[in-house]
């Protein structure tokens, strides 16, 4: 079985089984606005306080019409990222509630580039001390917006982040690396 058949049987288990704990299945209408909206309940899991659609992880969303069957591309940020598992996961267990299958295809086919981030989500980076993504020499401090910055490390926590340090109010900080 191919992995798309898995997360697709997965979904259809979970629907199941939420269905069976509600008492009755609800009428609710799948399309593409209803699956981005629930999208973007779901939090990045190495970054929550950003969605993976403000993050602009989501490609194509398809409801095919007569099965209401969702077909959705996840874009992960970096080749070998190791948040994506959870990710598919997390998706597939917000999707399940609609009750019809759900295949999730992780794909390079469009590449995510830190462009996709929304200004939602920039917005949200910056309350937590996260820059947004820019050329190295332009990223500003996001507590005091100060551009003497220095690199501390192009390595940060994660692949897409590095490490930074203000040199105007002193706190050091983590930018979302530009691709």
């Amino acid at each position: 079985m191919s992995e798309a058949g898995t997360q697709v049987g997965i979904a259809r288990a979970r629907a199941r089984a939420i269905v069976g704990r509600a008492g009755e299945a609800t009428a609710t209408r799948v399309d593409e606005v209803a699956v981005r909206a629930a999208l973007a309940e779901v939090m990045d899991p190495e970054l929550p306080i950003v969605s993976i659609v403000d993050l602009g992880m989501i490609g194509d969303v398809t409801v095919d019409p007569e099965t209401g069957a969702v077909a959705v591309e996840l874009l992960p940020t970096f080749v070998g990222c190791p948040a994506i598992g959870v990710i598919r996961g997390a998706v597939a267990d917000r999707l399940a509630t609609f009750g019809v299958p759900v295949g999730i295809d992780t794909t390079f086919r469009i590449p995510w580039t830190s462009d996709r981030i929304t200004d939602a989500g920039r917005a949200a980076l910056a309350e937590v001390g996260i820059a947004g993504p820019s050329a190295p020499e332009a990223v500003r401090c996001p507590w005091c917006a100060s551009s003497l910055v220095v690199l501390d490390s192009a390595f940060g926590p994660t692949q897409c982040r590095s490490l930074y340090y203000c040199r105007e109010c002193r706190q050091p900080f983590e930018a979302i690396k530009s691709v």
